[in-house]
């Protein structure tokens, strides 16, 4: 249509029905006069909304469902992070249990020896300190340890310290197959040399070729003089099978370690031996024989000494 003087016209006049229409629809209500019309404009074209709809519909539910589904993904991952938190702090109170446990242990050892211990904690095994079985732990010249000083856990024997600097020290596993300590059976007291196997049983050779010693029979360390290597009384193992080695002067014995050294957490170092030999003492009360009442509990533990003595080297 062309822009005229007419055409202008005619399109305000057709806005002022318009309005006119609207307004009597709106003052009519119900009974509007245009409500027939109405009605057949919504028969015409409802057909045509419900197929726009048709169409229309999926996409806005698609649009809903990424929607919704972002706010589930944000849910499950809060779900997930709290969940790894809470496995955390389960894990965390698991080993601060189990490292309680392993401090009531050293210190019960610690007390039926008579042994004066300094506390310390594995931080390096294996490989990077060469082909030995050794252990760094946390703790050195700066805590006032030194070389060949004894190496105890709560069950029993560890090894010996031999390098020390300010603040670690490597620790020669009893489990190396150079390692090597007098030994002592319990009861008997046969006495001989255990040698460390590896992944194996430690081997002792008995100075006495005709000792008497069966399977389950339990060993403790001999002791050095001074207590250096080894402090005595402390748990070796079990003896796990007799060679037969008729005619020969010594006799062999297989033992296995009480310590288990691929589980090495808290371990303690003997700063000062026991006054006197505690023989089989810091052994765990044997099963008492049938008719017989248990043994006595062990003696109390030994205090540990501060971590840090002032003005160490």
């Amino acid at each position: 249509m062309r822009d005229t003087r007419e055409s202008r016209l005619l399109l305000i006049l057709l806005v002022a029905v318009a309005f006119a229409l609207i307004t009597v629809d709106i003052k009519g209500g119900e009974d509007s006069p245009l409500g027939g019309a109405r009605r057949a404009a919504a028969g015409v074209l409802g057909p045509v909304e419900r197929g726009a709809a048709t169409v229309v519909d999926p996409v806005a539910d698609t649009v809903r469902a990424f929607r919704d589904a972002a706010t589930h993904s944000g849910r499950t991952d809060q779900l997930a992070r709290e969940n790894t938190e809470l496995r955390q702090k389960l894990a965390s109170s698991d080993a601060a249990g189990g490292r309680t446990k392993q401090l009531d242990d050293l210190l019960r050892t610690a007390g039926a020896g008579g042994y004066t211990v300094k506390a310390a904690q594995v931080i390096a095994i294996g490989p990077a300190q060469g082909f030995s079985w050794t252990i760094t732990i946390d703790a050195g010249s700066d805590d006032g340890l030194t070389r060949d000083m004894t190496v105890i856990n709560g069950q029993g024997l560890v090894g010996r310290i031999t390098t020390v600097a300010p603040t670690t020290s490597t620790v020669l596993l009893a489990s190396d197959p150079g390692f090597s300590a007098g030994a002592r059976l319990e009861g008997s007291g046969e006495i001989g040399f255990a040698s460390g196997g590896g992944t194996s049983a430690m081997k002792v050779s008995l100075l006495n070729g005709k000792a008497q010693v069966k399977e389950g029979d339990r060993l403790v360390t001999f002791g050095s003089q001074s207590g250096r290597p080894f402090v005595p009384g402390v748990p070796v193992g079990k003896v796990v099978q007799v060679e037969a080695n008729p005619g020969q002067l010594t006799k062999t014995i297989l033992v296995e370690p009480f310590v288990q050294f691929t589980r090495l957490d808290l371990i303690g170092v003997v700063v000062v031996p026991p006054r006197t030999d505690p023989r089989d003492a810091v052994l765990p009360p044997a099963p008492a024989a049938q008719g017989q009442a248990p043994a006595a509990p062990a003696a109390p533990a030994a205090a540990v000494p501060p971590a840090k003595p002032s003005g160490g080297n």
